[in-house]
């Protein structure tokens, strides 16, 4: 086969939060009620964890430290599974609302606490909502400076929250970068648009059939790997409901959760998926230079 007609692989990757962690229902679960909160993110996420082997794929975990706190043994699993361990950042806080120097700290924080509990390095990060962009340039340096080899933090859309949609589609050096790689969410190319294809809530609301096509199209027609996401929650249609939240967020958050795990099924058979460490290879050099 020539190069261009091998499968491409693609980069699998979770978000590991908590239902009541998510920035869309924070007027419903604010940061002083999480405690009180029934968790299901050990169930949800053991529960991808029996999908991805069951496929024989690997994945990147993206883990809060705040629940790599409460549930090491999880992140012990995920480690010992194969799995690649990366950070999510200690409690969901958007980096467009923190300072440089709080930014560090949490990182920091964080890091320790997954590497503790995991038993092994973690050199990957994302942003909670996406939220590096222009606003934030000093977070790329500060991440390399704490030892970080890439970052999967810029969505390149357009939308309310988030996303930087005249950012690079594929792997680049942020400005001030040495190192540091950034590994952006997928998107098509569309009507001189880029339109979301890389997981989320766009997997659960739109057909399957577009989700599928638009990753083929990449590989085929771009010749590069997808890079996708989903979160424990999406898997658990049982979850609390969020009684008062806006009827928007509502309608992002609980539709299709039902359907998720199947579609999510499908995908794995559909296309081939690994690490995001192990999908690009200058990644492995930087963690090799990182670890010498």
């Amino acid at each position: 086969m020539t190069p261009q007609a091998r499968p491409v692989t693609n980069a699998l990757s979770v978000d590991v939060e908590d239902y009541f962690q998510v920035q869309a229902l924070a007027p419903v679960f604010p940061r002083s009620a999480w405690e009180h909160c029934p968790s299901r993110v050990e169930r949800n996420t053991d529960r991808l964890l029996q999908l991805f082997d069951d496929a024989g794929v690997k994945a990147t975990f993206f883990t809060l430290g705040w629940i790599a706190e409460r549930y090491p043994r999880l992140i012990r699993r995920i480690a010992e599974a194969g799995h690649e361990l990366a950070s999510h950042g200690y409690e969901h806080a958007r980096v467009d609302s923190q300072t440089p120097e709080a930014f560090r700290a949490d990182v920091r924080r964080s890091r320790r606490i997954l590497e503790e509990a995991g038993g092994c390095a973690v050199r990957g990060y994302r942003a909670a909502t996406f939220s590096v962009g222009p606003k934030t340039p000093w977070a790329w340096r500060v991440l390399e400076e704490e030892g970080f080899t890439y970052s999967s933090s810029v969505y390149p859309v357009a939308r309310d929250n988030y996303g930087v949609p005249d950012a690079p589609r594929g792997p680049y050096r942020p400005d001030g970068a040495q190192r540091l790689t950034e590994i952006p969410i997928s998107t098509v190319r569309l009507f001189r648009r880029n339109l979301p294809c890389g997981g989320g809530g766009y997997f659960r609301l739109l057909p399957y059939g577009l989700s599928r096509a638009a990753i083929g199209r990449i590989n085929a027609g771009e010749h590069r790997p997808a890079v996708f996401y989903i979160h424990p929650w999406e898997v658990d249609p049982e979850q609390p409901r969020a009684r008062g939240a806006p009827l928007k967020s509502q309608l992002r958050h609980y539709v299709n959760l039902s359907r998720t795990a199947g579609r999510l099924e499908r995908l794995l058979a559909d296309f081939r998926w690994d690490r995001i460490d192990r999908v690009f290879p200058m990644l492995q050099t930087a963690s090799a230079e990182a670890a010498a």
